[in-house]
């Protein structure tokens, strides 16, 4: 049966949050905090992340914005022009980085769009994404691409009737329990998560063991055994 699956594009398709950790990795060995350790320098980036995640999105702009804030907070005082210069420096990486789709994505989505209906569905700053995917040349299997502030309950919601989906019908595919799995659940929807070792840690949360409408893969091309 022709089933509708909706696919989260940043480390589902291709690999992003690994380029982010190495920045933050370089990050921590610059601040060099007299007192405090790189677990407790982290803690507190995740906890400014969060916040300037609730209130201005997601992608590299926001993220630079808090490892501005970041330096402020912990030097007691604004960055001075040095410092944001070095933090800059840093970050180029992930201005300049090429699309690095995991292995079997292109294969495998050339497949699903065959017999089944395929959406994407990403969040973040529109014209980023939008340059991921152009660059990824993964845009022709889709029949709609989404980007979306934040995947909520809401938004699935309103994903499902924009396109009268079915939702048992209906699958979300991805890495985030978050942002991929919790709220598709919410909303009615199958699921299929497919771990990703460098996933942020402000997307990790709890998938239900339990839930027989949660499909647990290990690699992307194992969509093919089930669908």
């Amino acid at each position: 049966m022709r089933q509708t699956l909706i696919f989260d594009a940043d480390d589902t398709l291709w690999e992003n949050n690994v380029v982010f950790e190495r920045v933050i990795d370089d990050y921590l060995d610059w601040l060099a905090h007299p007192t405090l350790d790189r677990a407790e320098l982290r803690s507190i980036l995740d906890d400014i992340e969060r916040a300037n995640a609730a209130a201005h999105g997601y992608g590299t702009k926001v993220f630079l914005r808090s490892l501005h804030e970041c330096v402020a907070r912990l030097r007691e005082r604004p960055t001075t022009e040095h410092e944001e210069r070095r933090i800059l420096e840093l970050a180029d990486q992930l201005v300049n980085h090429e699309i690095e789709l995991i292995p079997g994505v292109a294969e495998t989505l050339d497949e699903l769009a065959a017999r089944h209906d395929l959406l994407l569905l990403t969040k973040g700053d529109d014209e980023e994404q939008q340059r991921k995917i152009d660059a990824s040349d993964l845009d022709q299997h889709f029949a709609s691409v989404h980007i979306v502030r934040e995947k909520d309950t809401g938004t699935y919601r309103q994903l499902v009737e924009e396109h009268s989906l079915r939702p048992e019908r209906a699958w979300m595919i991805g890495n985030s329990p978050k942002s991929d799995i919790v709220p598709a659940r919410r909303a009615g929807l199958n699921a299929v998560y497919i771990p990703n070792e460098s996933t942020w840690v402000l997307e990790h949360d709890v998938v239900d063991p339990a839930d027989d409408r949660v499909l647990h893969l290990t690699r992307f091309p194992d969509l093919l055994a089930h669908f």
